[in-house]
């Protein structure tokens, strides 16, 4: 692997032409029809806000007893789940700053091992967290009398455990990116986003229907915001909750890791590194 990774930015020509609009159309209609992920995305938004709020909505018509401790309960919910965006987010774009700038190609024929590339993004997406969620925090603090750092000792407990889950979604979603190309680019901006419904940021998993609350036991943050509820309602730190966060993580981190690895290796085989775009 010697060359830089490319692709060519499209001309653009003045005037109009309904032939030249004409095959603007039908190559985005073929895009659509070769590329899932493409599609999924035009539909993912309606249908995931509608859910969130749908199940909001019904937590808060039976709970109106909470509407005095709303303020922190939301605003704690609002930051924690910062957290976890800005974590798999950050891991996400430095990995996708290296591809829209050509330079992933020049970064992997370096000595660098994968493992040490990894462990880079790491530090790169904590820094990202630090930077993004900081401010928002100081004002909440300064617009609301809120401070999120009320939450004392578990606040940092909380905090570790949702990075960790960004690293390892982010990881699996660059593998994806190294394998499939920049078609699936989208998925780095909308999965984690899945998960909202359902891991209960804003409103007990009781809420959830029955068999969906199974798959909120499976998934680290849904310990982390029912431990928050815990600590801001009944002032208590569930440190099981906690456990199982951290337990689920280690696999959860682990996947990631072997996903991006075998991604990788699989894109090296078949020369993909170089040839990474639409």
């Amino acid at each position: 692997m010697n060359d830089g990774l490319g692709f060519a930015a499209p001309e653009r020509e003045w005037g109009f032409s309904l032939r030249r609009t004409s095959a603007i159309v039908l190559r985005h209609y073929y895009l659509l029809r070769s590329s899932w992920a493409r599609v999924l995305e035009l539909a993912y938004w309606p249908v995931i806000n509608m859910t969130l709020w749908g199940f909001m909505t019904v937590f808060l018509v039976g709970q109106s007893s909470l509407f005095a401790q709303a303020t922190g309960l939301l605003l704690a919910a609002i930051l924690l789940w910062d957290v976890l965006f800005r974590s798999q987010l950050g891991l996400g774009l430095a990995f996708l700053e290296e591809v829209w700038s050509r330079n992933l190609g020049h970064i992997l024929v370096s000595p660098i091992r994968p493992y040490e590339y990894i462990a880079a993004l790491f530090v790169v997406a904590l820094m990202r967290v630090l930077i993004g969620v900081g401010p928002a925090a100081l004002l909440a603090w300064g617009l609301y009398d809120y401070s999120i750092f009320t939450l004392g000792l578990p606040l940092l407990v909380f905090f570790v455990n949702l990075v960790v889950l960004g690293w390892a979604i982010g990881l699996a979603i660059n593998g994806l990116i190294l394998r499939f190309g920049l078609g699936a680019e989208s998925m780095a901006w909308m999965a984690l986003f899945v998960l909202a419904p359902i891991c209960g940021i804003y409103y007990p998993l009781s809420v959830l229907p029955e068999w969906l609350r199974w798959i909120a036991y499976a998934i680290p943050a849904s310990y982390v915001f029912e431990g928050m509820r815990a600590v801001l309602i009944e002032k208590t730190f569930r440190v099981d909750y906690v456990v199982v966060a951290a337990l689920l993580n280690l696999v959860y981190i682990a996947g990631g890791v072997a996903a991006f690895l075998y991604c990788f290796r699989a894109a090296r085989r078949r020369g993909l590194i170089l040839q990474i775009g639409e």
